[in-house]
């Protein structure tokens, strides 16, 4: 039995699903997914959050076709199996199913798979549009996923690599973030939009912005809904990565600049401190006020007096010796 249901994920979507594309994914997911390791909440929310960014929330099991620029390249696509000439493949092997198989190769790689494992299905060479039956509709997500290793990254809580590995980059990786948000907050049991519980409940800043450390405690809270999983070596804790501000640099006073020139002289904290030292004196009874004019008064013409005096002895010696 599947540990996700038709009803938890039209839940977590923004949209409304297409029923019959749905199911297809859930009952492949339920009769085969054990067997690729998809019986756990935390691999389940990554492979969804994937699954309904790609497909729309299972509206489309196959490419909205433009063609936009990015399609007209399929047919040279050597990298999908594509021929390198422009003959139409680039278009009969465009996206189907709700994981978006894209490419000859891809196809090739699907029937390769199926029949690896047992199954009995068609040439998806010479028939594409096959993927889009049952159960092969269904079992399409399940080999990209079997295929690629995706569950490493899943038991790690990584998504953007999961991504990356899934689109080739990072397409539409806010909305992946915000789809695994959502499935993840309806496996744990809140509402699809209600984040600012979840980080409540985990003493979490709770401003409602799904975050890295919000993201990890979800992962984490996931992770613990399978009894021992998280005392498996391979499961971690989702990267927490956090935006490090620029240091600004420090840059000493030129060595050619007047002091009263110098940022170190005239810097904030000197100003601060020389505006502190005016406000307490300022404070002071005029008596203790004159008393501390009259000491640097006395303290001044000490030092104009040395100073002076000074000079007369040396204009003296130089005198001597002349």
């Amino acid at each position: 039995m599947s540990a996700i249901t038709a009803q938890q994920v039209r839940a977590a979507a923004k949209g409304r699903a297409n029923e019959s594309n749905l199911a297809s994914v859930l009952v492949a997911l339920d009769r085969y997914g054990d067997r690729f390791g998809m019986d756990r909440p935390h691999r389940l929310a990554q492979y969804f959050a994937q699954l309904m960014h790609e497909s729309g929330d299972f509206r489309y099991d196959r490419e909205i076709w433009g063609p936009t620029p990015a399609q007209q390249r399929y047919d040279t696509r050597t990298d999908l199996g594509n021929t390198p000439e422009k003959d139409g493949d680039g278009y009969i092997y465009f996206g189907r199913t709700g994981g978006m198989l894209t490419g000859k190769d891809n196809y090739r790689q699907f029937r390769d798979w199926c029949r690896a494992d047992g199954f009995d299905c068609p040439d998806f060479v010479k028939d594409p549009d096959a993927v889009n039956t049952d159960p092969w509709e269904g079992l399409v997500p399940l080999f990209y996923w079997d295929t690629r290793g995706l569950n490493r990254w899943a038991d790690e809580g990584d998504a953007e690599t999961i991504t990356k590995k899934i689109n080739g980059g990072k397409n539409g990786l806010s909305d992946r973030y915000d789809r695994l948000a959502r499935i993840s907050l309806v496996l744990l049991g809140y509402r699809a939009d209600n984040v600012l519980q979840f980080q409540a409940d985990q003493r979490l800043e709770v401003d409602g912005d799904v975050g890295p450390k919000t993201r990890a405690a979800m992962h984490k809270a996931l992770v613990a809904l399978t009894p021992g999983e998280a005392a498996r070596p391979e499961v971690k804790s989702a990267p927490v990565t956090e935006e490090k501000p620029v240091p600004v640099p420090v840059t000493p006073p030129s060595l050619d600049a007047p002091w009263w020139k110098s940022k170190e002289v005239l810097g904030p904290s000197t100003i601060g401190g020389v505006v502190s030292l005016v406000t307490a004196i300022g404070g002071l009874p005029w008596q203790n006020l004159l008393l501390i004019l009259a000491a640097f008064g006395g303290v001044a013409g000490f030092l104009y007096w040395r100073k002076n005096a000074d000079r007369q002895a040396v204009a003296k010696q130089v005198e001597g010796m002349a």
